[in-house]
């Protein structure tokens, strides 16, 4: 259930035991400098390879659900009855998380899921700037915005979302947005309450920025060397799609990387099917789990050093593709690190349901501890195509 429509994180290595209170990633990112023809030269500009850390630390997520004892009691004595009641609000809690850290993997780690594109807000309609984040709303979600990224400067108020129309790409608040949220303006970032003010994973959009500052990431200044400790970007969106997935991957070549994935959304591998007609070759994958064979089908595309598989994926923004070089021979270069499984029935009582204090039910709690690491920046590449 996890991994299946999934495939960043089905296919993203896995290391489940992120113990202690952080996890350094080390990273080479300069060779030593004494190097040159003339002998004194080469000794007197000798300085040693230039070593960080990404000193990881962990970001957690929950969902919570509850049964009510009535039906699980009016159950008992039918054994499918009994599971189907209790499975029905399982799969839902674990599939919320789920979704949750697939979106996540894709983002800056602020925990924001669109954008506002009302300009006016006397009205319980809320359109979003890009229509296609639509995927990323469900019914009862209650929203908090603000005019930035910033959790500090969150505006007061939140909307609850009634209604979805996801052909549109708008949502239905159960109020006016203005009474919600007085502040409201057009521009302004929407995420799920609690998420701007805790923080999500750091994902793809946080380790390979469009643009690069000196505050510490995850303890490191990457202007130090930001095509090495920040990734790749460029704006291709002049380019036709089959041109710019050249182009990325040419980049990334450039710098040491054989990218073996390319994630986009799927109105973007549609656009690259017809651009590439009867010439499109389609490559399966799976991925790497005991549990249970999960697989993606893909369009196989030529690098110079090995072949790349480009797969859409419903969590993906619909402006940009990401270049991964995933594993280089027999390291991972990109790991989802979890203190257990992420996500996971939250059960460390042994109880994996809990009675509810104030209702007459129980309470199912999901979650997970962790963070998205990579070891080589530079051999991955973010390229807006819209």
């Amino acid at each position: 259930m996890v991994y299946k429509n999934n495939p960043l994180v089905a296919l993203m290595p896995k290391m489940e035991r992120f113990g202690g209170k952080n996890l350094p990633i080390p990273i080479i990112y300069g060779n030593p400098s004494g190097r040159s023809a003339n002998f004194a030269n080469a000794q007197s500009n000798k300085n040693p390879s230039q070593i960080t850390d990404f000193v990881l630390t962990r970001d957690h997520d929950y969902g919570l659900a509850s049964i009510d004892n009535e039906t699980l009691l009016a159950s008992q004595g039918d054994s499918e009855a009994f599971i189907e009641a209790a499975t029905t609000e399982i799969n839902g809690t674990m599939q919320a998380v789920t979704r949750s850290l697939a979106k996540a993997a894709y983002r800056s780690g602020t925990g924001t899921i669109g954008r506002v594109g009302n300009s006016t807000f006397a009205t319980t309609a809320l359109t979003l700037v890009d229509p296609t984040d639509v995927v990323n709303f469900e019914v009862n979600m209650v929203l908090v915005v603000s005019p930035d990224e910033v959790a500090a400067n969150q505006r007061a108020g939140t909307v609850t979302i009634s209604a979805v129309d996801r052909r549109a790409g708008t949502l239905t608040t159960s109020a006016n947005l203005v009474a919600g949220i007085s502040a409201i303006a057009q521009n302004d970032y929407i995420a799920v309450q609690g998420d701007l003010a805790e923080g999500l994973v750091k994902g793809l959009d946080a380790w390979l920025p469009a643009t690069v500052t000196s505050t510490a990431f995850f303890g490191v200044d990457r202007t130090a060397d930001a095509s090495r400790l920040a990734g790749q970007y460029e704006d291709l969106s002049a380019l036709p799609i089959e041109e710019a997935l050249v182009e990325g991957q040419s980049q990334i070549e450039q710098e040491g990387g054989n990218p073996d994935y390319c994630f986009m959304d799927f109105k973007n591998v549609a656009n690259l099917k017809k651009a590439l007609g009867a010439k499109v070759t389609y490559q399966q994958v799976d991925a790497k789990t005991s549990e249970a064979k999960v697989g993606f089908r893909g369009i196989l595309v030529d690098g110079n050093s090995a072949p790349m598989v480009v797969l859409g994926d419903q969590n993906a923004p619909h402006n940009n593709m990401y270049q991964l070089t995933m594993e280089s021979g027999a390291e991972d270069i990109w790991k989802l690190y979890s203190l257990g499984m992420a996500p996971m029935i939250l059960d460390s009582d042994g109880l994996k349901m809990l009675r509810e204090s104030s209702e007459d039910g129980v309470e199912l709690r999901v979650g997970y501890y962790a963070q998205i690491g990579c070891r080589a920046p530079g051999w991955s590449g973010k390229f807006k195509i819209n």
